[in-house]
Formats: structure tokens, C-alpha cells, sequence
């Protein structure tokens, strides 16, 4: 959960001068243009510096690089650390936020992709004629963001917006698959929980390796770990970097699985497949293997 903080006072004083203008103002006087720099624009200036720089900097550099005084550099600074619009790593320096990286997701998604996912999720749905859902990643938990029902009696507990953990289910470890060893031992030790059914793996360790397995197999398959007698089957969509977006899933029984999943398999890896194709993330070289 993201801390709540309360802004510096140059920042709040700054932000409120601009947002609030004086009765004077609002009476039609002329006042002579502001020379003061506000909290915001020190902010995006701050942002600007790293990104062009393309590595992290010092706050000193910082400074030197927007031309600001130090004492107002670190104050802004501290703001967006707390925000997690800036992350301060070990070393001291600064580089952009995980909050950022959200921001950047779901403008790019709003762009095509949740167009293109629910087109290619019904197309699924009646291909297979199963349950097919279209998930991703949100506070550590794995998030159904768009789901289309089967045409049989089977149904399952998670609907649009269940949020579940990530270790229960086959799209979750798909999507921190892509992470540096480190962060995914890290992120599975702090949200890693134990299942309903007790089958669900909840060693970090293990659950990294399974996780990076799964995302180089383009697929994962989970049978009655979080729900008794329901499986899933899980493709990632990757972005041109090769980090997992979100991912596609066809749910159905146990007993069905059980019979085999080769068909399954091979309808879901060529759906994610033709999803990136449609959006052009092209990280994918060829189709995943029959």
C-alpha cells in the first residue's frame, strides 16, 4: 500500500499560489508574471533530468543539471520518494519510480490493448468453449481485468476485478517472470500466501525459479492449487522489452485438464502470440513451439 505523506510546505505553499489566486487577481488587476518556479515544474524537471540523463544521478547532479538551489532539490526529491515517483537506491542516488512504470502501463494500454485483449479473449472463449480470462498485476496480487464466460455449466469463484495472490494461479507467476532473480525471490517472500487447498508452492526460492521457467515456456499451468478441481492455463503477453503486460488464461475443470492439455496449450500461446503481433510488440521472434 503507498504511504500517505504530506507535502513539504514549499511544495503545498507553491502548488496552492498557483491553483489560488488573490482577490486582487480575481478583480481584473495586472500582476507582473511569475518568476517563482513551482513545486510541479521543479518536479517534472527533476524527471526530465533522469530521463535524460538515462542512469541514476546524485541529487547534487540533479540540481546542477535543472539549475535549482540543492536544499530545494533534495526537499522535492524526498516528496517523490515517498510517492514512490522516484526511488532512492542503496547508493544514494536517485532514479524514477515504481509509480511511474504504473502510470506509463496503463497509458500504453489505454492506447489499444484492452480493445485488442477482449476481441482476442472471446475469439478464445468460443474456440475452446471454456472460461477465458485476460489478467494482471496490481499491489503484489494478480487482478482479472476482463473475462469471458464459457458456454457450459462450469463457472468459476474469480470475476472481473478479483484480486488473488500471485502464487495461486498460473497467470501470476507469468507476470513477474520477467523480474531479475533478486526482485522475484523478494516480491514472492513479501506476497506469497498459502492457498485454500494447501497445494499452492509458497517457497520464494522455488516460486522464482518456477516463475522464470514458466515465462521462458511461454506458458504455465496450474491444476487445483487455489480452487479444488479447477486448472488453468496461462499465456504471457510481453511488450518489446519482453516484460510480461499481462497475460491470457483459459480456465476450466480439473477432470477436463487431466485429459490432457496439448490443445489448450498451443490455442492460448497462438492467441498472446497474435495479441502482440496486433500491437506491435514484436519481443516475440517466432510462435512458440507445437
Amino acid at each position: 500500500m503507498a504511504r500517505t505523506s504530506r507535502p513539504s510546505a514549499s511544495a503545498g505553499e507553491s502548488v496552492a499560489a498557483a491553483a489560488h489566486p488573490s482577490a486582487e487577481q480575481s478583480q481584473g488587476e495586472t500582476v507582473a508574471p511569475r518568476t517563482r518556479t513551482s513545486a510541479l515544474d521543479r518536479a517534472v524537471q527533476i524527471l526530465d533530468a533522469l530521463q535524460q540523463a538515462n542512469r541514476p544521478a546524485t541529487a547534487y547532479e540533479v540540481a546542477r543539471i535543472v539549475g535549482a538551489p540543492l536544499s530545494t532539490v533534495y526537499s522535492i526529491i524526498n516528496d517523490m520518494v515517498e510517492k514512490s515517483l522516484l526511488a532512492r537506491r542503496v547508493d544514494g542516488t536517485i532514479w524514477l519510480g515504481s509509480r511511474l512504470y504504473g502510470y506509463g502501463l496503463t497509458y500504453a494500454s489505454s492506447l489499444d490493448y484492452l480493445a485488442v485483449a477482449h476481441e482476442e479473449m472471446q475469439r478464445l472463449s468460443a474456440e475452446v468453449e471454456e472460461t477465458v480470462q485476460v489478467c494482471g498485476l496490481e499491489d503484489g496480487m494478480m487482478v482479472v481485468q476482463q473475462m469471458a464466460e464459457g458456454p457450459g455449466h462450469f463457472r468459476v469463484t474469480s470475476r472481473v476485478g478479483s484480486r488473488v495472490p500471485l502464487n495461486w494461479t498460473a497467470s501470476g507467476r507469468l507476470l513477474v517472470g520477467h523480474l531479475p532473480d533478486a526482485e522475484r525471490v523478494a516480491f514472492f517472500a513479501q506476497h506469497a500466501q498459502s492457498s485454500p487447498t494447501g497445494r499452492a508452492e509458497t517457497r520464494p526460492e522455488v516460486l522464482a525459479q518456477i516463475a522464470r521457467e514458466a515465462l521462458e515456456a511461454r506458458l504455465s499451468i496450474q491444476i487445483g492449487e487455489s480452487d479444488a478441481s479447477v486448472a488453468c492455463l496461462a499465456a504471457p503477453v510481453l511488450d518489446n522489452s519482453g516484460a510480461c503486460v499481462f497475460t491470457i488464461s483459459i480456465v476450466m475443470p480439473e477432470a477436463k485438464a487431466a485429459l490432457g492439455t496439448e490443445r489448450f496449450a498451443q490455442a492460448v500461446q497462438s492467441v498472446a502470440a497474435r495479441i502482440e503481433a496486433r500491437l506491435g510488440w514484436r519481443h516475440r521472434e517466432q510462435e512458440p513451439a507445437a
